[in-house]
């Protein structure tokens, strides 16, 4: 996933979100250290949590448990 731009967030749950259109991989980097990747995140979804006012919200309403996912790393 290199030249994925990541953008800060205000959570309390997570630091920075990104999204990759080639493979429609949105990635999460967690307070926690550990990072995420969801597959198969339509655009759509990904505008709409990047502009959420709450993206912890929106993470648990829309994205957790609804796509599939791998840990990318965790902490160090």
């Amino acid at each position: 996933m290199s030249g994925v731009t990541l953008h800060p967030v205000d959570s309390s749950m997570m630091s920075h979100i990104g999204y990759d259109q080639g493979s429609k991989t949105l990635t999460i980097l967690f307070n926690s250290g550990k990072r995420y990747d969801y597959a198969a995140v339509p655009q759509e979804v990904y505008d709409r949590f990047l502009a959420s006012s709450s993206q912890g919200s929106f993470f648990r309403n829309e994205i957790d448990q609804y796509y599939s996912y791998r840990q990318v790393k965790g902490p160090r």
